[in-house]
């Protein structure tokens, strides 16, 4: 069933969308972009050529129509109806570079990969960014969430970010401005990141290097790195472990659907079939709900959940648990 006409908004913004030079499609797949490849249609999907093209682009974008940002869909679960108003995913070539602008400073494009930066960072002999060799995602989602791993996290490193604004507007802001904490960040929500700038420390290459394949052993070791997940589901309580809480609530390998949480890691659901929206989330919230029946905590989505459900198919929070 098809949920969202993408024409009809493309025709609406007018003609000054042929001066756009970057990539306007009606009614995008969204499992073609999700790592979990499920969920349903984006209503229109640009893909901006560089900053400016961005900056054209939401000047033509009435301020009714919704604008949802993605990354390369990393930790993104898409719901079964789809995405409507404009979906805008950055292009790699217009925002993923990353170059060495300084003694251990480096600029990196907001869909730049998060493991690009570390090699980089290796590459000229740049301490403090092995952890991001295991983060599977891009530089803007990390901005966003202030992404970790390892005892490190986004705000060591970040020095200053810049962004567009619903309106067109850019802005510059500091580490102080982007109000960080555990996988959160207090920035406007309309602020689209564009690029940052971090800074790091002189270390020894072969010591980097040797970081990296920690981190990277660990992951192929006890994540599911191979199959369609979204990394890490939930978020971690304060003083506990979001896997050790699923684990002995009994949802490691628990299924709906397509969809499962991993036996390897229980933290990490997979789709390991033809999982949709619904399976994903639905899994999900069983399995918050397993974990505050047994323990009293509620975990809390690492995992990011876009767009609107199938009439029919709608997804409860904490599925069957009354929780006042």
């Amino acid at each position: 069933m098809k949920q969202v006409n993408g024409e009809k908004l493309l025709a609406s913004l007018g003609d000054g969308v042929n001066q756009l030079r970057g990539r306007l499609t009606p009614d995008a797949p969204m499992d073609r972009v999700t790592w979990f490849q499920a969920g349903g249609l984006a209503e229109l999907m640009f893909q901006p050529h560089d900053a400016d093209d961005l900056v054209s682009f939401l000047k033509l974008l009435p301020e009714e129509v919704p604008l949802t940002v993605v990354g390369v869909g990393s930790n993104l679960l898409v719901r079964d109806g789809g995405i409507p108003g404009v979906v805008l995913r950055l292009s790699a070539k217009g925002f993923g570079s990353v170059d060495l602008i300084g003694e251990n400073r480096i600029q990196a494009g907001a869909i730049c990969p998060d493991k690009h930066i570390a090699a980089m960072a290796m590459d000229n002999g740049i301490g403090g960014f092995a952890f991001y060799y295991g983060i599977p995602g891009s530089i803007g989602g990390a901005l966003r969430m202030n992404a970790g791993a390892n005892g490190t996290e986004t705000t060591d490193r970040v020095l200053e970010v810049h962004a567009v604004d619903r309106k067109g507007d850019k802005h510059v802001l500091s580490k102080a401005d982007m109000g960080y904490s555990y996988r959160h960040s207090s920035a406007p929500k309309d602020l689209i990141f564009t690029h940052a700038i971090f800074e790091g420390y002189s270390e020894d290459r072969a010591k980097i290097r040797s970081e990296m394949d920690t981190v990277r052993q660990h992951r192929e070791t006890v994540q599911p790195i191979k199959e369609k997940t979204g990394g890490s589901t939930f978020k971690n309580p304060e003083g506990h472990s979001a896997w050790k809480l699923i684990d002995e609530a009994g949802g490691r390998g628990l299924m709906s659907g397509g969809a499962q949480m991993s036996s390897l890691h229980c933290n990490f659901m997979i789709n390991i079939g033809h999982a949709t929206g619904y399976d994903l989330e639905y899994l999900g919230e069983t399995v918050r709900a397993k974990v505050f029946e047994h323990s009293g905590i509620k975990l809390e989505w690492e995992i990011k959940r876009l767009g609107i459900f199938m009439p029919g198919r709608e997804v409860k929070p904490l599925q069957g648990v009354a929780t006042e």
